[in-house]
């Protein structure tokens, strides 16, 4: 299976987020990073290097989701699996209070707390964003 991701299917994946990373929502252009990305279903997990399985994610988010498929939502306890932004709209699972990103559902609630969407950086660093009218 190959893991190796071509410019032209990278261009793709990242045109396709309209350049924003697909789990937080901050834009290439605001982060001092290069968006990274991310197999949705890690290769371990025998997922494929296709554009069906690839998201556009910022530095933050993909270092905190790694390989993982499935975290505990934190009000219930339950597993539940991540967000899949192939599969699942983001507002659906998501909203914004002021900088704050929350969880509307399982998912959502999950996904925050394990790629740690609220950190104290990351809320100052949406806050600004958002003043200077670069977020979301």
């Amino acid at each position: 299976m190959a893991s190796q991701i071509s410019p032209s299917l990278r261009n793709a994946v990242s045109q396709r987020a309209n350049a924003k990373c697909e789990y937080c929502q901050l834009s290439q252009s605001a982060s001092i990073y290069t968006h990274e990305v991310d197999h949705i279903i890690a290769i371990k997990h025998d997922g494929a290097t296709t554009l069906e399985n690839l998201a556009l994610t910022c530095l933050q988010c993909n270092r905190h989701k790694g390989s993982d498929l499935t975290t505990f939502d934190p009000q219930t306890g339950d597993l539940v699996r991540l967000f899949n932004p192939r599969t699942q709209v983001w507002s659906d699972h998501f909203g914004l209070n002021g900088p704050l990103i929350f969880g509307k559902t399982p998912i959502g609630r999950a996904t925050t707390k394990l790629l740690q969407l609220n950190h104290s950086r990351r809320l100052l660093e949406r806050q600004i964003l958002m003043e200077q009218g670069d977020y979301p």
